[in-house]
């Protein structure tokens, strides 16, 4: 008995043709027009902000002082400058207070904002006016903020001690007591940043579609239910961005705090941001100051690869 066997005829891949010559150029053209967009952008973010960051990491290696200005030498000290801060018991201080300066901060501003963004979304006669002078305090310079908050929280000749004089209140010490000095900062950035807590979460309390809202109140979800079950998880991305970008902005607030007690008193409100102005600014320690600044980037920097990484968690969504 004999087998046949039967042979398929071979397939050949297809060959992709060699691109040609005006292909060729027009890639290379397109290549190029790409670059063209990039490298303006890269040699601006080179420029003013790699630039200044290496050399501020430089400098706080070395005895940077005004004395470098005249000489133009600057010893190096390697890690002298950080154990110096960190061996300080004003860095220590500043660390304390930073932590309750960004965290009495952000708490407020939200809980506020969130309450503030929750009222403006039921419209009613001059609601957007009411938003509009709300966005006041964002808008003002921040000096000028600190100069009449300093005015209004003077122990003498304050407008607010005056008006508890009234009441029969002894005038409190806002910006002279170590104790309430801190206080009457966060009150005071507190004030500065609600417009941008409500303006962000009223964005995100839009995008929130009303019948979710119809259909839940038909199975008797409303009120703090409603907010619980279908507000607070549409809109718990915004909330996300909304606190890191806080954290970030708070972390290095500078003009506010000396614009009114200038880190004082008794160091009561140095934070990282005033401590490493006061060092190269008040003291001439250039090289002290850079390696606080140091200290402040890395943890700024934490936050903001954690902002990156919820706003591409936002956008996947």
């Amino acid at each position: 008995m004999s087998a046949s066997t039967q042979t398929r005829p071979r397939t050949s891949l297809p060959v992709t043709p060699p691109p040609r010559p005006g292909q060729r150029r027009a890639r290379r053209r397109a290549a190029a027009t790409r670059w063209l967009f990039v490298v303006p952008a890269a040699v601006f973010v080179a420029l003013f902000f790699g630039y200044p960051v290496a050399k501020n990491i430089v400098m706080s290696f070395q005895d940077y002082t005004t004395k470098t200005f005249f000489t133009g030498e600057a010893p190096w000290v390697g890690l002298g400058n950080y154990i110096s801060v960190f061996q300080s018991s004003v860095f220590a201080t500043s660390v304390v207070n930073t932590a309750l300066f960004t965290a009495g901060s952000i708490i407020l501003q939200f809980v506020i904002g969130l309450a503030l963004a929750l009222f403006f979304r039921r419209h009613f006669p001059l609601s957007g006016f009411l938003r509009g002078l709300l966005l006041l305090p964002w808008l003002l310079p921040l000096i000028a903020s600190s100069a009449v908050w300093k005015w209004l929280l003077d122990q003498d000749s304050g407008a607010l001690n005056q008006l508890l004089g009234v009441v029969g209140i002894a005038p409190v010490p806002w910006l002279v007591s170590p104790s309430l000095a801190l206080i009457a900062v966060i009150g005071v950035n507190v004030w500065l940043g609600i417009p941008f807590n409500t303006t962000i979460l009223y964005s995100g309390l839009q995008s929130v579609p009303p019948e979710l809202y119809e259909a839940a109140s038909l199975d008797g979800a409303t009120g703090f239910k409603a907010f619980r079950y279908i507000t607070w998880p549409s809109i718990r991305s915004v909330v996300s961005v909304v606190i890191v970008l806080g954290v970030v902005y708070t972390l290095k607030v500078v003009d506010i705090i000396l614009g009114l007690t200038g880190g004082g008193p008794a160091n009561s409100t140095q934070t990282l941001a005033t401590n490493a102005y006061h060092q190269s600014f008040i003291n001439f320690q250039f090289g002290i100051g850079a390696a606080v600044s140091n200290v402040l980037i890395v943890v700024s920097f934490v936050f903001a690869m954690v902002y990156i990484a919820i706003s591409r968690k936002a956008v996947d969504e």
